[in-house]
Formats: structure tokens, C-alpha cells, sequence
């Protein structure tokens, strides 16, 4: 158990610390600039997404995940952001492609920047993990399938929430306030 432990844990690292900084501050920039903000994701990938959703919610941001029933219009003040490892999941393709006809600015978290979800971005953060495409990548995973990449974008999302929250002036006590007390 504590061999697999340190070797997922230095997989992330590797595939984190090469994020470019500038990206992610340009994200944060968005965010912040935006009316509403809605993530977009498929499967593993779709849970962060919706996870982050959330996690901005709680920051007292309007936020929402194309999975959601109460979902409003979205115009270009909005902000979609996109998560694709591949760059190329034709449902998620299709939902940006909305998007962009409603005019929202789209950022795309992907490890292939020059994918079709890619080049109808306008912000890019690229996340270097392997995805179902490119099954050869620098970065050889001993976890199944796209595990890696799942779990660097969570965990990039609770980096991005901490930038956030010093941002905002919020904090952990702040956001259990608007946190759902339906439980």
C-alpha cells in the first residue's frame, strides 16, 4: 500500500508541477470576471467538474455543471469551463460548440491543447497527464486507464480553490455557510 502511495503521489506531482503558471492565473482571472460559471466534463472527468462546481458555489460564486436541471442560459459574460483529457469527447465537444454559438468564453483543462475542444477555446490550461488517446505518453502510469489525469485535475481544481479563496477573501468558515444544509 505505501509503495503505491508514493508512486501516485509522485505521478501527480510530476504532471502538476509542470503547469504553466500563467495559465492558471488567466483562469483565475475568468472566474473572477465571469457572471456565471459552468463546467463541462464526461464520466471520471465529469465528477471533478462537478466537484469544482460546487466548490465555487461555496465560494459565493454562481456555478453550475451542464448536468444540472436549473441550469440558465448563458451568454458571453459566462465562462464554460471545459474538461476533456483528450480534447476530443464528442459529447463534450458538442456542448462547447454550443457555447460557442451563445458566445461564452470557453477554457479548456486538457492534455491536448491542439485537439478539436482546444482550438475552439480561448484559454487553455494544459494538464500533461496521458489520456485515452495518446496511451504512449512521457508520463507512464502504473494506475489503470486515465486514473492519473482524474486525479491531477481534482487536485488541480483544490489549488485553484485556495488561489480563489485568498482572491475572494473567503475562507473554510465563510464557505460552510453556504454550504447545503439539506443533509
Amino acid at each position: 500500500m505505501k509503495n503505491n502511495l508514493k508512486k501516485i503521489l509522485t505521478e501527480i506531482e510530476v504532471v502538476l508541477s509542470d503547469t504553466e503558471e500563467k495559465e492558471v492565473k488567466k483562469l483565475i482571472k475568468a472566474i473572477l470576471k465571469a457572471e456565471k460559471i459552468i463546467t463541462i466534463g464526461a464520466g471520471r472527468v465529469g465528477m471533478m467538474a462537478r466537484g469544482f462546481a460546487m466548490r465555487l458555489g461555496h465560494l459565493g460564486l454562481q456555478s453550475y455543471t451542464t448536468a444540472d436541471s436549473t441550469i440558465p442560459a448563458i451568454g458571453k459574460k459566462d465562462l464554460l469551463i471545459v474538461c476533456s483529457g483528450s480534447g476530443e469527447t464528442q459529447a463534450v465537444y458538442d456542448l462547447v460548440l454550443i457555447g460557442k454559438r451563445h458566445n461564452v468564453k470557453i477554457c479548456a483543462i486538457t492534455s491536448r491543447p491542439a485537439s478539436r475542444i482546444g482550438k475552439l477555446a480561448h484559454l487553455i490550461v494544459n494538464l500533461k497527464a496521458p489520456t485515452k488517446i495518446d496511451k504512449d505518453s512521457k508520463i507512464k502510469s502504473i494506475q489503470p486507464m486515465t486514473t492519473l489525469n482524474e486525479q491531477c485535475l481534482m487536485i488541480f481544481f483544490d489549488c485553484l480553490v485556495l488561489e480563489l479563496m485568498r482572491e475572494l477573501n473567503e475562507t473554510s468558515q465563510s464557505m460552510w455557510s453556504r454550504h447545503s444544509n439539506l443533509e
